[in-house]
């Protein structure tokens, strides 16, 4: 099987390895903070890491969107994203992701959901990193351990 070397690719797989977790840890985080408020104990600075959060995953949303909407095959890549990464439950395995991908994708293999996945993945990271702005770029860094704020940013502007 040939891997992608691409770094946008890897570091789009990553945040969308993440996706689930970071919704839940921000709804967490905002329930957190409704009842801090209502307390008069709200921490300074979490009111703003939770808005730089849901910047990201609106960011994340509104590329997935597009891509959807617009690319050629938008709607096919868009169900391998949903069921792969974006769903709110995670599905079990491989075969249930192709099973839930049948009403969508007819005749879809193993190896062709994998080939697949592999280009919407792509096609997402070169929508969502043209995302990235100077203030996002930090919290992106914080997710994508390894990427600095200024590669994401510099990435972000290359392509």
């Amino acid at each position: 099987m040939m891997k992608n070397k691409n770094p946008l690719y890897h570091d789009t797989l990553q945040l969308l390895k993440k996706y689930r977790d970071l919704v839940w840890s921000l709804e967490l985080s905002s329930r957190r903070l409704h009842l801090q408020a209502k307390e008069g104990t709200d921490p300074p600075g979490q009111s703003r890491h939770i808005l730089q959060s849901r910047r990201m995953l609106k960011a994340l949303d509104s590329s997935v969107g597009l891509l959807r909407v617009k690319h050629k095959n938008g709607e096919t890549y868009y169900w391998l994203l949903y069921y792969s990464f974006l769903s709110p439950q995670k599905l079990l395995n491989t075969e249930e992701v192709i099973e839930k991908l049948q009403s969508h994708i007819r005749d879809i293999s193993r190896r062709t959901y994998y080939r697949k996945r592999r280009e919407a993945v792509d096609a997402l990271g070169a929508i969502l990193w043209g995302y990235v702005g100077e203030d996002n770029a930090d919290l992106l860094a914080h997710f994508l351990p390894g990427s600095t704020a200024q590669d994401l940013y510099w990435r972000s502007h290359c392509i």
